[in-house]
């Protein structure tokens, strides 16, 4: 991933403008590292099939890594989680203030769709591309995630309600990474199962943060830790325990199912799952 980290790096949105800190806002968390978890996966899938399409990839890759970023200033905000610290870093409201963190939000989901767009993909590839990321992302994606999740604060919900919420807030947009991949080398047949798959590791992904939000501080997680006291949270529902049991299973079953992939999908996709299924016994 360092040659991707090194073509975000040269891909910053670039703004002339009088503005004190406009330009240095949209470029603070991006360039505050982070896991580029589904830039990987997608990128995975794209090396196990036309490893020759990698550069191409990396637009569509930070196009991904924009919007999910974009999600995480907004779910920052005093509004949202209220949260103080994100990737090692002071969230940007915290850095500058609130209507800069908002823009910023605001600029880098837009620009996400400028990435795509020029992207030296086929115009019927984009078409894919962009439908997959504004679907998964937005208005039934992760927004509406976003929206249960608020509004439902200091009410409890159902498991299954709380599988829907997390499956659209995180979920879908891991999914998506995988099924773009699918899109950028022509590999539609295998596009819902790998879809299906991400749904899966993305529900993984949550439970696993709702786990560490408990058992890491601050300085370990890189954000802001025991913040989830009246969200709908695994642990809040389960207790911890069993969502570590939950954990578990998800683990198993994404290893199983990983194992039906084929050998070049499991080798590119092996070295980023490995490390991140079991991390919620870290």
């Amino acid at each position: 991933m360092e040659r991707f980290e090194a073509f975000l790096g040269a891909h910053l949105p670039a703004v002339e403008s009088f503005h004190p800190h406009y330009e240095n806002s949209l470029h603070q968390m991006l360039l505050g590292g982070g896991k580029r978890f589904r830039p990987a996966l997608l990128l995975g899938v794209v090396r196990a099939y036309n490893p020759l399409l990698t550069q191409s990839a990396y637009h569509v890759a930070l196009a991904v890594e924009l919007l999910h970023t974009y999600s995480l200033i907004h779910d920052d905000l005093p509004a949202m989680d209220n949260a103080s610290l994100r990737r090692g870093i002071p969230t940007l409201h915290k850095t500058y203030d609130e209507v800069t963190a908002i823009l910023a939000g605001d600029a880098l989901n837009t620009y996400a769709f400028e990435v795509l767009a020029n992207a030296p993909l086929s115009d019927r590839v984009i078409v894919k591309l962009v439908r997959s990321l504004s679907h998964n992302g937005g208005v039934n994606g992760m927004v509406l995630g976003q929206a249960i999740d608020c509004h439902f604060e200091n009410q409890r919900l159902e498991l299954d309600q709380v599988k829907m919420l997390h499956i659209h807030k995180t979920g879908k947009l891991i999914a998506a990474s995988l099924q773009m991949g699918a899109f950028i080398v022509s590999r539609d047949d295998i596009a819902q199962e790998l879809y299906d798959f991400g749904i899966d590791l993305g529900l993984l992904f949550q439970i696993q943060d709702d786990i560490l939000d408990v058992t890491h501080d601050e300085a370990k997680a890189g954000k802001t830790t025991n913040n989830d006291e009246a969200k709908n949270s695994f642990v809040t529902l389960l207790g911890f325990e069993r969502a570590m049991g939950e954990s578990d299973l998800l683990a198993d079953k994404i290893t199983k199912r990983m194992e039906s992939f084929d050998e070049n999908l499991r080798r590119e996709l092996s070295p980023t799952l490995e490390h991140y299924i079991n991390r919620h016994k870290d």
